[in-house]
C-alpha cells in the first residue's frame, strides 16, 4: 500500500483552490447572446467601484460591486442598450462611477488636463534648454583664460 504523502497533498489542494477561475467574482451565468455578453463585460470594466476606487466592478469584491454587476447583468440581459445603462448609472451614482466621464462643463478639466501638463513640460523642458545653450561654454573659457597678474 503507498502512502500519500502530506506536502503533495497540500500543495495539490493549493493549486486546485488557488487556479485563475476557482474563484469567480461574477456568480451570473453567462448570457445566450455573444453580443450581449460582451456589451455586459464591456460595461462592468468600465463602471468604477465606489468603494474600491481604484478598480471597476469586473475586478472588486466588494458587495457593491456585486450587486452592481447583477443588476447590469439585469439590464442587459432585459434588452436595454448601453447608453440607457450608463444613463441609468450616471442619474444614480453621478460621473465619478465611470472610468472615462463624460465630456461636458464639470469635466472639461479632467480631459485638458493631461495635453496642458504635457504642454507644460515642453515648455519647461524648452525653457531649460534654451537658458542652458545661452551660457558660456567650457570652449570660450579655454580660449580666452583669464589674465594673471604678475608677482
Amino acid at each position: 500500500m503507498t502512502r500519500v504523502r502530506p506536502l503533495r497533498w497540500i500543495t495539490g489542494l493549493l493549486l486546485v483552490l488557488l487556479a485563475p477561475g476557482s474563484w469567480a467574482l461574477d456568480p451570473e451565468p453567462p448570457l445566450a447572446d455573444p453580443a450581449r455578453q460582451a456589451l455586459y463585460e464591456q460595461l462592468t470594466h468600465e463602471v468604477r467601484c465606489l468603494v474600491c476606487q481604484n478598480q471597476t466592478v469586473a475586478d472588486s469584491t466588494a458587495p457593491l460591486a456585486a450587486d452592481l454587476r447583477r443588476e447590469i447583468h439585469a439590464m442587459v440581459a432585459g434588452g436595454r442598450s448601453e447608453d440607457e445603462i450608463k444613463t441609468f448609472l450616471l442619474d444614480r451614482y453621478g460621473d465619478f462611477v465611470l472610468y472615462r466621464p463624460r465630456l461636458q462643463a464639470s469635466t472639461v478639466m479632467l480631459w485638458l488636463a493631461p495635453v496642458l501638463l504635457l504642454l507644460a513640460g515642453a515648455l519647461t523642458l524648452g525653457v531649460v534648454v534654451w537658458r542652458r545653450a545661452a551660457l558660456p561654454s567650457d570652449q570660450d573659457a579655454d580660449e580666452n583664460p583669464p589674465a594673471t597678474t604678475g608677482t
